[in-house]
């Protein structure tokens, strides 16, 4: 079961929150299942989490959130599509939905945003799992690519079968045929009255990129605190020794990757996502027993 759960944004921009609500089995013994935010990347929504929260929801309360210009949200024509504005829409959907502290789970754009918000508000922030997002400086050069690439989409498109198969294989980013890929794009697409169109304003995704590419994001990186894990896929966009580097500068980092996954670690490679991403979420729920133990005198 999914149901959506309005939270008003930055600037009273209307958010999209979505709760995979299965109860957790161990509910009863353990109180209120502990939140995790899922925060997509750029591009994505909310419901590219739902295979991972459906083993999420056994023991934790997952809530995806539609960032502004993303999904069901707003998609103000002026923005702002700022950090700032990214990361106050993810404080104050914690601080509404009561998930804090809370594990985020960020992939790409929102794992910046999820570590931008921890380095802001560690009282709302218990950990991070960042995916395939870099802390260097990408550059201009990068912007430039995207810019071109979207002038390569075909739109409209006249079936989602035409959608899967151009994102899946005929894209001239594609180095090999990726059906999760294709079904990734499948699902940010809606029907209009010409054929299949992306949900989200290809202008306004250059504005949110914009806003972190050329810089770099390191400092904001070593001022987390908590137990952050730092997962790439083998193939991604996020190298290993960046990504080591990454753990190195956090206080409390750790690595993990997934093998024969891309940039789309978690729909790449579910399974593998799974094994990556369960011991670490493990370790912090031991943690957490351990601190309510009580101490011997």
């Amino acid at each position: 079961m999914v149901r959506r759960i309005d939270v008003t944004g930055s600037d009273g921009v209307s958010l999209a929150a979505w709760e995979f609500a299965d109860p957790p089995k161990d509910r009863a013994e353990a109180g209120q299942a502990p939140g995790i935010l899922m925060l997509h990347g750029l591009m994505g929504r909310a419901t590219h989490w739902a295979s991972t929260a459906r083993w999420l929801s056994e023991r934790h309360r997952p809530v995806g959130l539609d960032q502004r210009g993303h999904g069901r949200s707003d998609k103000p024509a002026d923005g702002p599509y700022t950090r700032d504005a990214y990361v106050a829409d993810a404080e104050a959907a914690i601080e509404q939905l009561d998930l804090g502290p809370v594990t985020i789970v960020g992939h790409a754009m929102g794992a910046l945003t999820a570590w931008q918000l921890a380095a802001k508000r560690p009282d709302l922030v218990k950990a991070l799992i960042i995916c395939d997002m870099r802390a260097s400086a990408i550059g201009a050069a990068s912007q430039r690519e995207w810019a071109d690439w979207f002038t390569t989409w075909p739109l409209p498109f006249a079936t989602l079968a035409d959608v899967r198969k151009w994102f899946g294989e005929d894209d001239p980013w594609v180095e090999r045929p990726s059906p999760s890929r294709g079904e990734f794009f499948a699902e940010v697409m809606a029907e209009s009255a010409d054929g299949w169109r992306p949900v989200f304003s290809q202008e306004q995704m250059l504005t949110s990129r914009a806003t972190w590419v050329y810089d770099a994001h390191w400092e904001e990186l070593a001022q987390v605190r908590c137990p952050t894990l730092v997962l790439r896929g083998i193939d991604g966009e996020l190298g290993r020794a960046e990504a080591q580097e990454m753990v190195r500068v956090l206080p409390r980092g750790q690595y993990a990757e997934v093998e024969d996954a891309g940039h789309l670690v978690h729909y790449d490679r579910p399974e593998g996502w799974r094994r990556a991403v369960e011991p670490f979420l493990q370790q912090l729920a031991e943690g957490h027993r351990d601190e309510r133990e009580p101490v011997s005198p």
